[in-house]
């Protein structure tokens, strides 16, 4: 394979454990200034919290929810150079004293944009290095509609949230296709209509929206993140289970840092798994991104290996038999980088 341009993939994505302290807290140690945070606690049952640059500090959405965007005066207050700011309040748990907490954390470009790209104006930050953007547009109900993304190749996933309006998280994904949806908050089996992207792929510099309310309803605004594949840095595809306790193995060119997997055949849960929790192989918890629930400590369902990931639990939302499933992925550390050094597996 060829090399990856990025060597320390921590310089992009890093999960970043914390434990609450009651009151406000500076988390530090992610490694660069993040410009989306997404906030579950692990040992309590609380609502996820997305924050990212464009809509600034204080201002979450929830995965798990169809909420529109609040922005109380606690839960995440600012974006630092190595980390961020969590006060604990009535609005969001974002430091409850001795709770546990993890948050995945993505690099854009510390700065915001405006692009012209498509038929609708949008405000961007992108990362065209790593293949991410924060994306913002006002919906226009016309199908059709294109927006700019500004990464420079094609997204193979893109998560939509209105932040006015009570919506599902309406998500694209390239291993289902242009003429199908999933929704982040709901456990659906893959959904078909042209209402959704009007049956059209993204581009390199577009993505184009049908006139599904979720994400192009009439003067709604909305936030994208969009993510392209970036070879020994992320993955964004597609497998079979088998049903197995030697379950499909899913070649990703790296180690991971971090998978979420989706059911797309049924229902299921989308399953979120990192490196920090616990870490290693028998151990790998799990947290659920439609759901507030506290994380699943089920050991032996998954393990992370240095060039993808295998399943292991028979018969789990993971790896069921016959049925189909998307993730996405990001590297712990590339299977060979520029540097010509091979990652070790655990």
């Amino acid at each position: 394979m060829a090399y990856t341009t990025i060597n320390k993939s921590t310089d992009y994505f890093n999960t970043k454990l914390y434990t609450g302290n009651g009151g406000t807290l500076n988390v530090t140690g992610v490694g660069f200034q993040p410009d989306l945070v997404w906030q579950k606690s692990r040992s309590l049952a609380y609502n996820h919290n997305l924050y990212d640059v464009i809509r600034g500090a204080n201002a979450h959405l929830r995965s798990n929810l169809t909420a529109a965007e609040a922005s109380p005066s606690d839960g995440l207050t600012s974006f630092n150079s190595d980390g961020y700011t969590m006060v604990q309040g009535g609005a969001v748990e974002a430091s409850n004293n001795g709770a546990t907490y993890a948050t995945w954390n993505w690099l854009a470009s510390n700065t915001t944009a405006s692009n012209t790209d498509g038929s609708i104006t949008s405000t961007v930050s992108a990362n065209t290095t790593s293949g991410f953007s924060i994306v913002s547009y006002t919906g226009n109900n016309t199908a059709g509609a294109t927006v700019g993304h500004g990464l420079g190749s094609a997204p193979k996933m893109i998560i939509f949230k209105s932040r006015s309006g009570t919506k599902n998280w309406i998500t694209y994904h390239d291993g289902i296709g242009n003429t199908k949806a999933m929704f982040l908050n709901l456990t659906n089996a893959e959904a078909t209509g042209s209402d959704y992207w009007n049956n059209t792929s993204p581009t390199s510099s577009v993505f184009t929206l049908g006139d599904n309310s979720n994400h192009n309803d009439t003067s709604a605004n909305m936030i994208a993140y969009c993510f392209a594949d970036k070879q020994g840095f992320s993955k964004f595809g597609s497998y079979t289970g088998n049903g197995d306790a030697d379950g499909t193995f899913v070649y990703t060119g790296f180690k991971p840092a971090f998978v979420m997997i989706k059911r797309t055949s049924s229902t299921g849960n989308w399953l979120l798994l990192d490196n920090k929790r616990v870490g290693y192989n028998g151990s790998n918890y799990w947290i659920e991104a439609n759901k507030s629930d506290a994380e699943n400590t089920t050991a032996n369902w998954i393990d992370i290996l240095s060039n993808g990931f295998k399943l292991r639990l028979s018969g789990s939302s993971g790896n069921s038999d016959g049925n189909s499933y998307i993730y996405m992925a990001f590297a712990e550390a590339p299977l060979v980088g520029s540097n010509n050094i091979p990652a070790m597996a655990r």
